[in-house]
C-alpha cells in the first residue's frame, strides 16, 4: 500500500539533498578508481595510457583481491557513487570480476570506457549487473577523424560496435568528447549522432598535461578564445556557466589555502598501483594504500594535503575569478612540476569568459588575476 508520510523524491533531489548532509560530516561518499593506466588505443592527447602490453605496469597494479578489499573498506566508510576507469578497464582480464563485487556492495558505478573491448558476453553481462551509467568516449564522427586521435586502424568501428552493444541491451549510455583541434569540426556532428540515439552528449575542450608532467597534448588544445566561442555557440552549457557564476563567483574563503575546491572533502581517487590522492587530477601527493588502511588515509592523510597553505604569494590568490578559472594544483602540478604555479591557458581561459558572460555589468567583483605568464 502507499504510505502518505514516505514523500517521492526524484533522483536529482535525492543526491542534493544527500551531499548536503554528508559535505559537514566529511564522508567519502563519492570515489574513483583506475583499474589499470594501460590503454588498448594511443590518444594523441591522453594524460595517462601506458601500452596494453606494458609488463611492468601490469605486475604493479593492484590484485583483483586487493581491489576487492579496497571496496569493502571504501563502502565501510561511506562510499555510494563510485568511478570506475582507466586507462581502459576492460584491459584486465579481471575487470568484471572487480565489477560485479563492487556493483553487490551496493555501489552506484560509472564506467568510462573507449567501447572499444565490449563484446557481447560484456554487454550481457553488464545487463545483468547494470551499472548506474557508462560513458563512451567518441573521438570523431568519422573514421578518419576518429582513427587520427587515437592512432589505431580499426577502432573506430569497435567503438561503433560497442555503442551498438549497449544500446541493444538498453544500457544507460551516455556519448562524450574532448575536443581537440583534430576532432573540433566533427563536435556538431557527434552531438547530433549521439541525440539521435536518444543519447545524451557531454564535452570538455580544456586538455591538461599528462600526469608524468610530458606537455604534449597542449599542442592539441583549442584556443581559450576557441573554447569560450563554443560555450556561447550552446545555449544549454551557456545556460549552465551562467547560474556557475551567480552561485560561486565572487572572493575565496581561505585564499591561503592551496586547495580551494572540494577534493579530499567528499572525494577520493585511487590509481592502479594503490596510490589515494585527493582526486583524479591531483594525483600527488598520495597515499600508498599497499602500507596501510582507507581510513587512514581518509582521516589522517588527506586532511593533511587538504590543510596545506600557499607559500608564495601568487597573481591567482586574490583573484575573484578562481572558481571560474580552474586552477588547481593537480592542473599546476601536472603543468609546471609546482602545485602553485598559476596555469595560463585557465587563466586566460577564465578572462575571457568574464567578459563574455558580462560578469562586470552583473556587478560581479572586479578584482583580476594578471597572470606573469600572459
Amino acid at each position: 500500500m502507499d504510505c502518505p508520510h514516505i514523500p517521492e523524491l526524484n533522483y536529482a533531489e535525492f543526491s542534493q539533498r544527500l551531499h548536503k548532509k554528508v559535505v559537514a560530516r566529511r564522508i567519502p561518499i563519492t570515489g574513483s578508481i583506475e583499474a589499470t593506466a594501460r590503454c588498448n588505443l594511443h590518444c594523441a592527447h591522453c594524460f595517462i595510457n601506458l601500452p596494453p602490453g606494458d609488463r611492468r605496469a601490469r605486475m604493479q597494479e593492484l590484485t583483483g583481491q586487493e581491489w576487492r578489499s579496497l571496496v569493502d573498506q571504501i563502502v565501510d566508510e561511506g562510499c555510494l557513487w563510485l568511478l570506475l576507469t582507466g586507462g581502459e578497464p576492460f584491459l584486465r582480464p579481471d575487470f568484471l570480476d572487480i565489477y560485479t563485487y563492487a556493483r553487490t556492495k551496493g555501489l552506484l558505478i560509472t564506467l568510462f570506457s573507449n567501447g572499444t573491448l565490449l563484446t557481447p558476453g560484456i554487454a550481457d553481462h553488464l545487463a545483468e549487473w547494470p551499472p548506474f551509467s557508462i560513458e563512451i568516449t567518441l573521438y570523431g564522427r568519422t573514421q578518419k577523424t576518429y582513427e587520427g586521435v587515437t592512432g589505431v586502424p580499426g577502432s573506430y568501428a569497435l567503438c561503433m560496435r560497442g555503442i551498438e552493444l549497449m544500446l541493444e541491451r538498453k544500457l544507460p549510455l551516455k556519448l562524450k568528447t574532448m575536443v581537440l583541434t583534430l576532432n573540433r569540426h566533427e563536435l556538431a556532428n557527434m552531438k547530433a549522432f549521439a541525440e539521435g540515439l536518444g543519447l545524451s552528449f557531454h564535452y570538455d575542450p580544456m586538455l591538461n598535461s599528462r600526469a608524468d608532467g610530458d606537455r604534449s597534448p597542449a599542442a592539441f588544445r583549442l584556443s581559450p578564445e576557441d573554447v569560450v566561442a563554443l560555450d556561447l555557440a550552446d545555449a544549454k552549457r551557456l545556460k549552465e556557466w551562467d547560474e556557475f557564476c551567480e552561485k560561486f563567483l565572487g572572493p575565496q574563503a581561505d585564499s591561503d589555502l592551496l586547495y580551494q575546491c572540494g577534493a579530499g572533502l567528499n572525494t577520493f581517487h585511487v590509481d592502479p598501483y594503490g596510490g589515494m590522492s585527493a582526486c583524479l587530477v591531483a594525483r600527488r601527493p598520495a597515499y600508498d594504500l599497499r602500507q596501510g588502511t582507507f581510513h587512514e588515509g581518509w582521516h589522517n592523510f588527506l586532511p593533511q594535503v587538504r590543510a596545506q597553505k600557499r607559500t608564495r604569494e601568487t597573481p591567482c590568490r586574490r583573484c575573484d575569478l578562481i572558481s571560474l578559472c580552474g586552477q588547481c594544483p593537480g592542473w599546476a602540478q601536472m603543468e609546471y612540476g609546482d602545485q602553485e604555479e598559476p596555469v595560463p591557458y585557465l587563466c586566460r581561459t577564465a578572462h575571457l569568459r568574464a567578459k563574455a558572460f558580462g560578469l562586470n555589468e552583473r556587478n560581479k567583483p572586479t578584482r583580476r588575476c594578471q597572470s606573469r605568464h600572459h
